[in-house]
């Protein structure tokens, strides 16, 4: 049977996307097994994440506008070759400076993948069904983290954290074969840098776009600053076992991701049951209580299913700000998104930094309240604000 072209659209897309987001996820519960091979501290570990996220954030107000003139789809192949290389080239790696450059180097990579992703949903889905199929699409995002925490937590006894890297390679390939017949959305025409820094200007002139990337922003760094640091948590806490905090960190990730497939499933109905305004709000209480959870977590599987009710949380607010962007400026949906995914990476690449600081300061658990109670305070105060089409 045909898929329909917003299906069709949505599995290509969704493939490269996850690919994208495995690479992302793929180190998080190994942070003590690298450290271990090169004899570095899980602080200093941790920041390869940021290496990660900086470069996915700082390449956007770049890829966005070319995007939206070269074609996104075009970019995204393009992303997908150097993604695959700087991958593989990670298994090879031969010291942690090394490792660093090199996860620089697909980070920017990955983000010309998923932010594009999102704004060709933007282009060929109508607003009334739009939050849906983006949803769709977080499934596949979905899958490379599941898989990515996962498998890496599985598979690294067996084949190393240098195999993991290679079977990341292995998968952002077969998104760029999946995206080989793929026709583009709109021929291409030449970049204008004048152009593309008018719209920039258009754009932040938008109180609503100011408060979508703000509010990005915060999330970000608010909650991805935790996962580097769960496998570490889990010793404190005296919840690890053989494994050294590993394998839970693992299940962690995967279950915080599994959270996310619930939203997928659950989102038609949330939004006609309450709404999007309300929705962003129970998703701001659904963090917190999972946060507070993993902060007091009496033995290992408590934790491991807290961070899925934090998933499901993050998601709730998350895809809706994804939503709003889609519709703060459609004459430049690429460039919008483009700032949407440059403003969240920026406070993903943050997040480990202000986390091992609050660790250092407050304590881990502490560390944690903090987290959950910025969530609230952001989710009543994100709520009501967004382009007026978003929140009909």
């Amino acid at each position: 049977m045909a898929l329909d072209p917003t299906t069709r659209l949505i599995l290509v897309l969704g493939l490269g996307a996850g690919a994208s987001s495995l690479a992302g996820r793929a180190l998080d519960p190994l942070v003590g097994v690298i450290g271990g091979e090169f004899g570095a501290t899980a602080e200093r570990v941790a920041l390869l994440s940021t290496a990660f996220a900086l470069p996915y954030a700082l390449v956007q107000p770049v890829l966005g506008p070319i995007g939206d003139a070269a074609g996104k789809q075009r970019v995204i192949r393009i992303c997908l070759v150097v993604l695959t290389l700087a991958l593989l080239a990670s298994a090879f790696a031969p010291d942690l400076a090394s490792l660093a450059v090199l996860r620089v180097i697909a980070g920017g990579a990955a983000g010309g993948v998923f932010p594009l992703a999102i704004a060709a949903v933007g282009d060929g889905v109508p607003m009334d069904r739009r939050q849906v199929a983006l949803s769709r699409l977080l499934v596949a995002g979905l899958t490379g983290s599941v898989i990515g925490g996962a498998l890496s937590a599985a598979l690294e006894p067996i084949i190393g954290w240098r195999g993991v890297q290679a079977l990341c390679a292995l998968a952002a390939l077969g998104g760029l074969v999946a995206l080989r017949g793929q026709a583009p959305a709109h021929p291409p025409r030449r970049f204008d840098l004048g152009e593309a820094l008018r719209r920039y200007g258009v754009i932040f002139r938008l109180p609503a776009a100011r408060v979508l990337f703000f509010s990005v922003f915060v999330e970000g760094a608010l909650l991805f600053g935790i996962f580097p640091f769960l496998a570490p948590l889990f010793v404190e806490r005296g919840l690890a076992g053989a494994s050294g905090g590993v394998a839970e960190a693992g299940l962690a990730v995967t279950f915080y991701a599994f959270g996310g497939f619930v939203f997928a499933a659950l989102a038609p109905w949330m939004l006609r049951r309450f709404g999007q305004v309300r929705m962003i709000m129970l998703g701001g209480a659904a963090c917190a209580f999972g946060l507070v959870s993993l902060a007091f977590a009496p033995f290992a599987w408590f934790a491991i299913a807290a961070c899925l009710v934090f998933g499901l949380g993050f998601y709730m607010v998350h895809s809706s700000i994804q939503t709003r962007v889609t519709e703060v400026a459609p004459a430049a949906r690429g460039t919008a998104v483009a700032l949407h995914a440059f403003h969240f990476f920026l406070g993903q690449s943050l997040g480990p930094v202000v986390m091992g600081a609050m660790r250092a300061v407050l304590g881990p658990q502490a560390a944690l309240l903090a987290c959950a109670a910025g969530m609230v305070v952001l989710a009543v105060w994100l709520a009501p604000r967004g382009p007026k089409a978003a929140l009909r």
